[in-house]
């Protein structure tokens, strides 16, 4: 009886006391936050474009990016909290620079592990050699064509790779694992990584065979219970797919794209979402959700922070802010510097060849029509280096607008280097030479609305010339009258030699009619292409824009 009187006394002196004093302090969470690194060791050229601090109506640009840069900020914004975590939303490596891409992106591997990258999602470009080559970078080991070329071995990513709606087709699985629960302070935080649904529609079909890309809310969803029964209340989502906002680098007017409704679809179990692929800047409050995107190329570091309740061990506070990886005021890390320098040493003899020069700038962005300054030169160096006979007797030449990464942009004197042409088509696609009708050529190009919200205008070669109607239905806006070859219409029924990119040649971006083309001749690699084409020719300029026209 003294026992329970004890208790009752105890119970009723806790009951009186204030409520902060019964309930434990939330634990929390800094989440450190990548995307679309794409193998940006060094700075991009132009950094980041952002609102004028001084005048927002104006733009500005801020040279940010850069790993040495980037290992300083993260290290940086660790400090000062117990429990941090580095992660990340696909595409870190493919599409790469030269300097990374010359060594199947090893060494953006090893930059990121050296910062203490923990766990990303997996994103298209993470496909771009195939699912072998994912593996690899996983694992390590050399490449199995190019052996190991680095200055040490390669022994894969120290951190983790998810693909919860990657799936084996023969068995059903996930080809990584779908996610990872890390704990903090006793509690329990999962990291679910998705890999966008409409990957299989960019990426070469080879690469993926036998893969399937799920729903991503499907996925998600279905994987929420089996995160309650193992006693995680706190999820958090990795997916690289995003959203296209009207505002600036820590706003979010106006979003929209695909993360919207996905995110709209999640289970309330979700509580964050990192995002990515469309290279946008933004932070969110989706469906009560918070959503973030840390723009591209490694120019900013979104730093997330959670509360976490010890009681329900589920988030109860989330805010976000992207910050700006400023090369001005932020010291190189040591470490970083050793590391490019030390694949410098073997990649720039390669890399610095001179290509030739450039009156201005070569501008990726196309027109309304869809035509590019940059891409007429791509497809006439194309041309170029496919029309003789021995090399497939090419006559029209044609390459994918998403293949196309960065501006040619002129040094001093207009010079240009093999590493910048490089890096303007970095994917080391081969050349194929093939046989397609006159109506197979017009299927081909009408296949460039698949997608309504994202055309794909194929970028072409001099002497070829179309118009496109934008009023007219799917399969129906290309003008057959309207195309010709040096002046001449082209003939439904008469056979025209077409130069695609391996990429292309096989479906790639769902331009599956070139998979019926005709005694296909395999050649060189874009990148030689348009170096040979540059240091054939004087100084090269944009053209006028005459080559793909738009009615209405």
């Amino acid at each position: 009886m003294r026992h329970l009187l004890r208790l009752i006394t105890f119970a009723l002196a806790l009951a009186a006391l204030p409520s902060s004093a019964q309930t434990a302090a939330p634990v929390e969470l800094r989440i450190l936050a990548i995307n679309d690194f794409h193998g940006n060791l060094r700075p991009p050229p132009g950094g980041i474009r952002i609102n004028d601090p001084e005048d927002r109506s104006k733009k500005v640009m801020v040279a940010a990016g850069g790993a040495e840069y980037m290992a300083t900020l993260v290290k940086q914004l660790r400090e000062g909290h117990k429990n941090t975590i580095f992660v990340a939303a696909g595409d870190l490596i493919g599409a790469s620079p030269f300097l990374s891409a010359m060594f199947h992106d090893e060494p953006s591997v090893e930059a990121l592990s050296m910062m203490g990258l923990a766990i990303t999602s997996v994103g298209n470009h993470e496909f771009d050699e195939g699912k072998a080559e994912l593996l690899r970078m996983q694992n390590g080991g050399c490449h199995p064509v190019d052996g190991c070329q680095g200055p040490h071995p390669f022994t894969g990513a120290k951190f983790h790779y998810l693909a919860a709606s990657t799936v084996e087709t023969a068995t059903g699985q996930s080809v990584l694992p779908p996610f990872e629960i890390r704990e903090f302070d006793g509690i329990p935080v999962a990291f679910i990584g998705l890999t966008l649904k409409g990957t299989a529609g960019i990426v070469s079909p080879s690469g993926i065979a036998g893969l399937e890309f799920r729903d991503e809310a499907e996925t998600v969803n279905a994987l929420v219970p089996q995160l309650k029964v193992r006693g995680v209340e706190a999820i958090v989502v990795l997916i690289h797919e995003g959203g296209e906002p009207a505002g600036d680098y820590n706003e979010c007017p106006g979003i929209s794209g695909p993360i919207v409704e996905i995110v709209k679809k999640f289970d309330r179990a979700v509580d964050v979402v990192v995002s990515g692929h469309t290279h946008r800047a933004y932070v969110c409050d989706i469906d009560g959700r918070l959503v973030t995107s840390g723009d591209k190329y490694g120019t900013l570091v979104t730093a997330i922070d959670l509360k976490l309740d010890p009681a329900t061990r589920d988030i109860v506070g989330a805010k976000a802010e992207n910050v700006i990886v400023a090369n001005a005021s932020l010291a190189k890390d040591a470490e970083q510097t050793a590391l490019i320098e030390a694949y410098d040493k073997l990649a720039a003899p390669i890399a610095n060849r001179p290509a030739g020069s450039v009156t201005q700038t070569l501008s990726r962005i196309p027109n309304e029509a869809g035509e590019s300054p940059l891409g007429d030169v791509i497809a006439d160096a194309q041309l170029a280096a496919t029309k003789e006979a021995t090399n497939g007797s090419a006559v029209i030449a044609l390459t994918n607008p998403g293949g196309i990464r960065t501006d040619i942009v002129p040094k001093e004197n207009g010079a240009v280097s093999f590493g910048e042409l490089f890096a303007s088509q970095p994917f080391r696609n081969r050349l194929v030479t093939m046989t397609l009708t006159g109506s197979q050529l017009k299927e081909m190009l009408e296949q460039q609305w698949l997608d309504p919200k994202r055309p794909r205008i194929l970028q072409v070669s001099n002497g070829f010339s179309y118009a496109w109607d934008a009023s007219k239905p799917f399969g129906e806006r290309v003008m057959a009258e309207r195309m010709t070859l040096n002046g001449r219409p082209i003939e439904p029924g008469s056979g025209y030699r077409v130069t695609l990119n391996d990429y292309l040649a096989v479906g790639g971006d769902g331009f599956t009619v070139a998979k019926q083309g005709a005694a296909p001749q395999y050649g060189g690699y874009d990148a030689d292409a348009l170096f040979a084409f540059f240091r054939a020719h004087g100084p090269i300029g944009p053209l006028p824009p005459s080559r793909i026209l738009r009615v209405n």
